[in-house]
């Protein structure tokens, strides 16, 4: 008996040593997946005539996973992914582009700076009238019988009065596609300044104030 209990006692130290050594080198796998993230940041540009200005709120997409995020005002941006992503950068106005994470990095940081190409086909002006050529747009005119009511019409169009209250009053004389475009450019421009943050209130504005108290003095508020 005592015989065979020397012979078992090598192999339960070797069966316990490996089953010891297992254990100390198995690895969490949850800790063993986030070894594999990668805090990708990096800025999105473009070159505009010759200058590199960067790409506001471009956006950043994972195809394979459905998720993304979009870069700053500044064209900054920053997502977590694992090696071997694929990236995908887009904006309107420029052409897409689709960039993979190298499998091989050995940290956990990865950046880059991704130009974007325009894509905008810019062509000259073309004016269409409805006559083949500026010379007969002169004859038509010429011959043209203007009426007293016409007439009228045309100096109504043009009086003081009507002028300077369509001046006041855009709804008389309604936004050009240039002058819509530009407000509304001004409308996003002011709204991406404060994203994320509550806008300032002109109550608080001193400027706001020395306008308002000019306004009074000037009889702006009053009935008319």
């Amino acid at each position: 008996m005592q015989n065979t209990s020397l012979v078992i006692r090598p192999f339960l130290f070797i069966f316990f040593s490996l089953v010891i050594t297992t254990l100390a080198t198995a690895q969490d796998p949850q800790k063993d997946d986030k070894k594999h993230l990668i805090q990708f940041s990096g800025l999105v540009v473009t070159n505009m005539d010759g200058n590199i200005v960067p790409v506001p709120y471009a956006s950043v997409f994972l195809p394979e996973k459905k998720r993304g995020t979009y870069a700053d005002y500044r064209g900054f941006f920053t997502i977590v992914v694992e090696r071997g992503d694929v990236i995908r950068f887009n904006c309107i106005g420029f052409d897409p582009v689709t960039k993979t994470v190298p499998d091989t990095l050995t940290q956990n940081r990865y950046s880059i700076v991704q130009i974007l190409a325009q894509d905008t086909l810019t062509i000259s002006e073309v004016v269409i009238f409805p006559w083949p050529s500026k010379e007969h747009f002169k004859i038509e005119f010429l011959k043209m019988d203007v009426t007293p009511e016409l007439q009228r019409i045309a100096a109504a169009n043009v009086a003081n009065e009507y002028m300077a209250e369509a001046r006041k009053n855009p709804d008389i004389v309604p936004y050009g596609g240039r002058e819509s475009a530009n407000f509304y450019l001004r409308q996003q421009a002011r709204e991406y300044v404060y994203i994320g943050q509550t806008p300032p209130m002109n109550i608080f504005s001193p400027l706001a104030w020395a306008q308002f108290i000019k306004a009074w003095k000037n009889g702006d508020f009053k009935k008319k």
